[in-house]
């Protein structure tokens, strides 16, 4: 049984499909944009997962969130001058991907005014759920940020096996340190010390949470609704 628990989106994305100036297959690796790119489309993920990232001050990457189907990436350059884009967008899963002209969808804003307060809707939650990720990051330390990540991740891509949690994504420990902040070592050493301890296990890259009550205690967590307590 997955426990995916990803709301409905509360943009119509047949809608703003209809604006789509094109459309292209994404390859892993690639990236749609990068920050300092000047910014002329926004993406609506039709398949695939996309990892949106920032670069830090001191040269390291932290993930903010991965989007799949139905998601968009690059909505933060809407309305602005000289727009920009803030943040990197790598393609994790290749799939397909649609482009819409910053423009276009600007002036559709403006003339249709549900679709304007759906798409306020959507960011409202989406601003919500990055500021519990800063929180916990910026609270918990470096094991609380990794177990804050975990169970996100649980949320995310959960699929139950008996009374454990596999989730259902395939990442190394250089991209799971990516997004808790944190350098590839402490993660290594802190993942080995779950493993040992029997609260994971870790097969073919992908990670099975054997306690997730354990992980929850640890943080203090406070069961947040999984519509924002996720990684996406």
């Amino acid at each position: 049984m997955t426990l995916t628990m990803k709301p409905t989106h509360s943009i119509e994305i047949k809608e703003l499909l209809k604006f789509a100036d094109r459309k292209f297959t994404s390859e892993r690796g690639r990236y749609l944009f990068q920050e300092g790119m000047i910014a002329e489309e926004l993406y609506i993920i039709i398949s695939g997962k996309i990892q949106i990232s920032k670069i830090t001050a001191d040269g390291r990457e932290l993930s903010l969130r991965i989007c799949g189907a139905n998601d968009i990436c690059g909505e933060l350059t809407l309305f602005t001058n000289d727009p920009r884009y803030l943040l990197s967008a790598k393609v994790l899963e290749g799939g397909e991907v649609a482009a819409i002209k910053k423009e276009v969808i600007e002036s559709e804003f403006f003339q249709n005014s549900k679709l304007a307060f759906e798409f306020m809707k959507w960011m409202s939650d989406h601003f919500r759920r990055t500021q519990t990720k800063f929180r916990d990051l910026v609270l918990n330390g470096k094991r609380g940020a990794l177990f804050s990540t975990l169970i996100r991740m649980t949320n995310s891509y959960g699929v139950q096996k008996g009374d454990a949690i596999l989730i259902d994504l395939p990442l190394t420990n250089q991209e799971l340190a990516n997004f808790c902040g944190t350098s590839r070592e402490s993660t290594n050493r802190i993942l080995s010390e779950l493993k040992r301890d029997q609260i994971i296990s870790v097969k073919q890259g992908k990670i099975t949470v054997l306690n997730l009550q354990y992980l929850k205690d640890e943080i203090g967590c406070e069961n947040c609704s999984a519509i924002y307590c996720n990684i996406e």
